[in-house]
């Protein structure tokens, strides 16, 4: 019997984590045409390896473009020419483009909330330009159900990032294909591809609340060791006759 290596065990646990959640909840169809959203970072790029692999197999007959957004009024810096390199090994054809936002029209928002919105702007615009039909973002497992965490918590909604998002208003669909992936083995792969680093991170970066929740999810896998299966369970098994209901006079 073959034994396989801490590395191919890594590798065999992200393309049957990848291929349950893409097929679990239908992100890729015939025709498709699918904008990759590149930030640069670990996950973006482990998604263009993914997306690229599997738009080799014969069915469903789909194509990739990716997108990197400079958003040029932020001091961050990505390395353009590395992310291009990548993108091309893979055979998926990259795109630049440069963009901008003036956060004191809106001071109410923080400069990520206005700088993702800008962003999923961006990434509307290529989309279109490029003739894509469906949006990929490289959000993973851990990402999901910090965000359910974080809008229990801050927002009082059971809401999340769902894998797949028809956007009727844009004409698009937004996946994320990855969704069943965990973070752990995407920052094994970062190690083993090894993936060049942003040159400069966003300096807001240190001011959001997520990396607190990424502890609390920690915290709760601790105290039980299926609490992220739990929590991915939950979203599909809403018991509303055991909550608190509202009755209407």
């Amino acid at each position: 019997m073959a034994q396989f290596t801490e590395e191919e065990k890594m590798l065999r646990r992200i393309d049957r984590r990848f291929s349950k959640g893409v097929v679990e909840y239908g992100l890729i169809e015939d025709g498709d045409k699918i904008l990759i959203g590149l930030s640069g970072g670990k996950d973006s790029l482990a998604l263009v390896e993914l997306l690229a692999r599997r738009a080799r197999v014969y069915k469903p007959r789909f194509s990739v473009v990716a997108v990197h957004v400079v958003m040029k009024n932020i001091p961050y810096q990505s390395d353009v020419d590395y992310l291009r390199e990548y993108v091309e090994s893979w055979g998926v054809p990259f795109v630049l483009f440069e963009t901008e936002f003036d956060a004191t029209t809106d001071t109410r928002k923080s400069p990520c909330f206005l700088c993702s919105w800008n962003r999923r702007k961006a990434l509307f615009t290529v989309a279109k330009e490029q003739g894509c039909n469906k949006i990929a973002l490289g959000h993973h497992m851990d990402d999901i159900l910090e965000t359910l965490l974080m809008n229990i918590t801050y927002q009082g909604a059971f809401s999340s990032m769902p894998p797949r998002l028809v956007m009727k208003k844009f004409d698009m669909t937004i996946i994320r294909p990855m969704c069943l992936v965990h973070e752990a083995d995407l920052m094994e792969l970062a190690q083993v591809r090894g993936y060049r680093k942003q040159v400069k991170n966003c300096p807001y970066e240190s001011q959001s609340s997520r990396s607190t929740m990424k502890g609390i999810l920690k915290q709760l896998e601790e105290m039980n060791s299926e609490a992220r299966y739990s929590l991915w369970g939950s979203m599909t098994n809403v018991q509303e006759e055991l909550l608190p209901a509202i009755i209407k006079h």
